[in-house]
């Protein structure tokens, strides 16, 4: 059984809990916390999200005004297994199921069409849902806890302000949102983030599936599983998922990619690339996986740092190094302008 650490976090003389480590019973207390309309922060494989019960208005309504998001924005809703798709969608094409089979839990979003449960204020007002099994032991065991309390569903965004960089520590939780959090919300440490960009989300609400947003869920292993080659998403789409707007995961640094660091830039790209001459290097990673893992984290660091410019070399290369690809284009589309 994992050792509690917990810690009492103040702003504005009010305290908040931040468990560093959690047993079962803490698990079990952060599910009822999530019963009663409280919001808990947790770690999901890709990036910290921001909880509340999906069936409750007001406590989703909660993460809107925690986030500063659009109402219209819809939320990702967590759930348990597979077994739980039907609670929330309707007519489920073969193709969603057989990827909810062989992707569940993990970094993958399937949009279907919404069942009755599904409102308005956890869709945007749309005739769709979105729906995802996360694979974190942690977030495995608060949605079965919570499903034994007869939870549905958690809705359940990244754990940051709107257009703001996704978290992927707990710490970064308490920098996001530490402000906008009430004494009896949660904020569950489950490590580090594994992947570290967000989820890939497919709309399967037509007869075949399309990427909206890239992830670690590639476009590759999507076409092999269903056995045909997919449409390429469209701009002019008038669906609404997370991660679709021009501007989004933005540090307060310019982002600017592919061009010259000039000194005391901040520089991001692969370590066979050397750092040019007086700027300052932010991450190195060895690998795309890993510069996945580091992007949002040297993020951060150059905003820690007070750097206004940060220089990102793009990674070549097909699968998650089009979703690094994606998630840089956006974050230099814009500072603060969608989350």
């Amino acid at each position: 059984m994992k050792q509690v650490r917990s810690k009492l976090v103040k702003w504005d003389d009010l305290y908040m809990e931040l468990i560093s480590k959690c047993t079962q019973e803490q698990i079990a207390r952060a599910a009822q916390a999530i019963k009663e309309g409280h919001l808990v922060a947790f770690p999901t494989e890709t990036v910290y999200g921001l909880g509340a019960d999906a069936t409750n208005e007001n406590a989703v309504n909660r993460i809107y005004a925690a986030k500063g998001r659009p109402s219209n924005h819809p939320i990702i809703v967590h759930i348990s297994s597979v077994d739980q798709i039907y609670n929330w969608a309707r007519d489920v094409p073969k193709f969603a199921l057989e990827l909810a089979s062989k992707y569940w839990p993990g970094p993958m979003t399937l949009i279907l069409k919404k069942s009755e449960l599904a409102q308005g204020f956890v869709t945007g007002g749309q005739d769709n849902i979105g729906l995802r099994v996360p694979n974190h032991w942690l977030a495995q065991e608060l949605l079965k806890e919570f499903k034994s309390l007869g939870g549905l569903g958690i809705a359940a965004p990244s754990a940051n302000k709107f257009g703001a960089v996704s978290p992927t520590t707990a710490a970064s939780v308490v920098d996001e949102l530490g402000d906008y959090l009430e004494t009896q919300d949660l904020i569950l440490d489950g490590g580090d983030c594994v992947v570290g960009i967000e989820s890939t989300i497919i709309d399967c609400t037509n007869e075949s599936p399309l990427v909206l947003r890239p992830g670690a869920i590639t476009l590759e292993m999507i076409e092999h599983l269903v056995g045909f080659r997919l449409k390429t998403y469209d701009s002019k789409n008038q669906i609404r998922a997370s991660g679709l707007l021009e501007s989004h995961y933005s540090p307060v640094a310019k982002v600017v990619l592919d061009s010259y660091a000039s000194p005391q830039d901040g520089f991001i790209a692969l370590a066979e690339i050397p750092t040019p001459t007086g700027a300052i290097r932010l991450a190195a990673p060895s690998d795309i996986e890993e510069y996945a893992n580091v992007l949002y984290k040297a993020f951060r660091l150059g905003d820690q740092k007070g750097l206004n410019k940060i220089v990102a070399v793009q990674p070549a290369g097909e699968g998650l190094a089009n979703a690094i690809r994606d998630r840089l284009r956006k974050a230099g589309g814009g500072n603060h302008g969608a989350g």
